[in-house]
């Protein structure tokens, strides 16, 4: 996965390379403790002096070589190149924000209405997160008093399915509020699920009223939020990084790809647009 086929060779040494660093540092290692680990009565242990300086000498060479090598890889994997963003920073709300900023972007800024809110919060920026994005905490209870989840979507609204998903998850952690954040809509029969369990939910539109009612300070503060570096460009769910642009291959779309290829294999499809999925 890399944007063209020498990146891709380029990815496959860097991961060859890194192996070999490991795999030699690992070895410096047991031959610095394999004194220890021989049995005193045993035969070798009457003639381990003799190869001692030989075998240390060996572990400080392959620990000088595996550390070299990881220098060498630290130094060999560059970077990838920033794209400029899709359209110029808005300096107010409105739909095209959602559209612009990417899902963890959109988090964030979930986290920072609550923050605003009076509640405190504890999210997760990635890895598995079952089923919870926010934490909402107040001063006066202990543990959380409810749960959020974002759905950053721009293709198709959320179903039953997913608010059916999240109920479970409200329900495994014994609480009775929860909120399903997302920048699309609901389906009808997802609205009358929440209504009948205990879910607040929030589409754009009732996002957009939510940051209306702040105050211009406030609002402000969440769209400096939204903007946040590379806004534009979507971070790997599982490794928590800036994913990368990936050419089209075999008459098939662009998309974005992790940079921990092939140890990651997470990506995420592009609009034609060229912009976020």
């Amino acid at each position: 996965m890399a944007v063209s086929r020498a990146n891709k060779r380029k990815n496959r040494a860097l991961s060859q390379l890194f192996e070999m660093a490991l795999g030699t540092c690992a070895i410096g290692l047991c031959l610095l403790l394999l004194p220890f680990f021989i049995p005193k009565s045993s035969a070798f242990a009457a003639v381990l002096p003799n190869f001692q300086p030989i075998i240390w000498t060996g572990a400080w060479v392959a620990l000088a070589t595996g550390l070299a090598l990881l220098v060498l890889h630290r130094l060999t994997k560059s970077k990838p190149p920033a794209s400029p963003p899709p359209r110029n920073t808005p300096a107010a709300w409105s739909a095209d924000v959602f559209a612009d900023i990417e899902w963890r972007r959109f988090e964030a800024v979930c986290e920072a209405l609550f923050a605003q809110a009076g509640f405190q919060t504890q999210s997760q920026s990635h890895g598995a997160d079952g089923g919870v994005d926010i934490w909402l905490h107040s001063q006066h209870a202990d543990g959380p008093v409810a749960v959020v989840q974002c759905k950053h979507w721009n293709d198709r609204p959320v179903g039953v399915k997913e608010l059916r998903e999240f109920f479970g998850v409200m329900s495994s952690h014994k609480l009775a509020r929860g909120t399903y954040a997302t920048t699309s809509t609901f389906t009808s029969d997802a609205h009358q699920f929440a209504s009948a369990n205990g879910i607040h939910v929030l589409d754009g539109k009732r996002l957009l009223e939510l940051i209306a009612t702040r105050t211009t300070e406030q609002q402000q503060a969440l769209l400096t939020v939204a903007h946040e570096g590379e806004y534009w460009r979507p971070t790997c769910a599982s490794c928590g990084i800036k994913m990368v642009e990936c050419d089209p291959a075999k008459r098939r779309s662009g998309f974005w790809g992790c940079v921990n290829y092939p140890r990651c294999k997470m990506r995420i499809p592009m609009r034609k647009s060229g912009d976020l999925a």
